[in-house]
């Protein structure tokens, strides 16, 4: 196992107890059977690591989230995949154990998984360095790598944690209700400068850490931002991440600061691809049209609507047109 530095990481999380807020997003499929019964957030006691070498895998694994670049960023000092120096916890924060941040807790049951922007089933290692080749702009791990094996082994020891039959709360991210409207990235500029400037700067460039190894706050845009294609290139899937996570000095957990319209015109900002730039995607996927999310703004569609509605919206008209066609609109 190659060298890592746990800085205090293995002493236990705080657990979180906290009601059940009133957003239907992430409840579990037997809540409506026990309605009575309030919902607790899971999180992980990382003091139950195994003292082993299954458990040094874990914590490497762990590592790896939370300090991505340190380890195999442009810099890494073991590998250099990444094109950028984002960190995986800059998404799935609380490396990957966080409600309603692109929680990974179940990914080790997920997976295998059918993936529409690749029109086929991948693995989770797949899946790993499906992430590491888009936000982070890199090349792929090999799979028998420490950093792989380090990946899966922490993925299936925090879905120990979770049910194996069910939704958790938070297992997904927040909810978005659409409104009749298209996202703003005009108005979305004015809230991003009010509620986002602060941390990732005027520019959407990010803030370092203090050894200049990884973000602190991520870019949002730019040579070192994600790529087109990324989840977060997306509005809605981005709105709903917004919605659960930020501001996160305003946000508590369950509890959104933000409306779902703010949320969306922030996004529609975010990625505004007429004023920001971003690393230039290999390809534009989603071969098979109806796999397609319907915020993936790259004809063909499935549809007859524009690529800027597609983006920006309104949506309800097109997940109708879906619906009434027998389709099942991603997002």
């Amino acid at each position: 196992m190659k060298k890592i530095i746990i800085a205090g990481l293995i002493a236990a999380l705080p657990i979180l107890v906290l009601n059940s807020c009133n957003s239907s997003a992430g409840k579990s499929i037997t809540e409506s059977a026990e309605s009575s019964k309030e919902e607790s957030y899971i999180t992980i006691d990382t003091s139950k690591i195994p003292d082993d070498q299954f458990g040094e895998s874990v914590r490497y694994g762990r590592e790896l989230m939370l300090r991505t670049s340190y380890y195999i960023g442009p810099n890494g000092i073991n590998g250099k995949h990444l094109g950028n120096k984002m960190n995986c916890t800059n998404c799935h924060q609380d490396a990957g154990t966080k409600p309603f941040s692109l929680n990974l807790m179940s990914s080790h049951d997920n997976y295998p998984q059918y993936r529409g922007r690749e029109d086929k089933v991948l693995t989770l290692a797949e899946r790993v360095n499906n992430c590491i080749m888009r936000p982070h702009s890199g090349k792929p791990l090999p799979l028998d790598s420490d950093e792989m094996v380090a990946f899966l082994s922490y993925f299936k020891w925090i879905s120990t944690f979770v049910p194996k039959d069910s939704l958790f709360k938070g297992a997904k991210n927040m909810e978005i209700s659409f409104p009749d409207i298209a996202a703003s990235p005009a108005r979305g500029k004015v809230l991003y400068t009010e509620n986002c400037v602060r941390c990732h700067g005027i520019d959407g460039e990010g803030k370092y850490n203090d050894d200049k190894s990884g973000y602190t706050y991520p870019p949002l845009w730019g040579n070192y931002g994600y790529q087109p294609g990324s989840s977060m290139h997306r509005i809605i899937k981005q709105a709903q991440w917004l919605k659960g996570n930020m501001p996160f000095d305003k946000v508590t957990l369950g509890k959104p600061y933000l409306t779902d319209a703010q949320a969306l015109d922030i996004a529609a900002y975010v990625n505004d691809d007429s004023v920001h730039s971003r690393p230039n995607p290999k390809t534009f996927d989603y071969p098979n049209k109806k796999g397609k999310p319907i915020d993936y703004a790259h004809a063909p569609f499935n549809d007859t609507f524009s690529e800027e509605q597609h983006k920006y919206g309104p949506y309800k008209p097109i997940i109708d047109f879906w619906k009434k066609n027998g389709w099942k609109p991603v997002y």
